[in-house]
């Protein structure tokens, strides 16, 4: 038992003894690209069909495509072409 005790001690007396040998790392700031300027987004729901939402879904999955972008598109395709108007 008295060895344990000694073991202990000599171990703490290192530990305090011995500077940590840890790396100090340096914190540098990551620079980032500046960001587009965006159009402020405004929330836009309506009731489809289920099976529609199916295919987009579907398409979107396969296309790697957001239902967002799908969305976005299909109006601005539609008002192109009843209006001719562009964003």
């Amino acid at each position: 038992m008295n060895d344990y005790k000694k073991k202990l001690g000599d171990l703490a007396s290192k530990i305090k003894a011995d500077p940590p040998r840890t790396p100090i790392q340096q914190v540098q700031p990551v620079d980032h690209p500046p960001e587009e300027a965006k159009e402020a987004e405004a929330r836009f729901n309506n009731w489809i069909p289920r099976s529609l939402k199916r295919r987009l879904k579907a398409y979107a999955a396969q296309n790697d495509v957001s239902l967002k972008e799908i969305t976005i598109k299909a109006l601005e395709g539609f008002l192109e072409e009843k209006d001719g108007l562009s964003k």
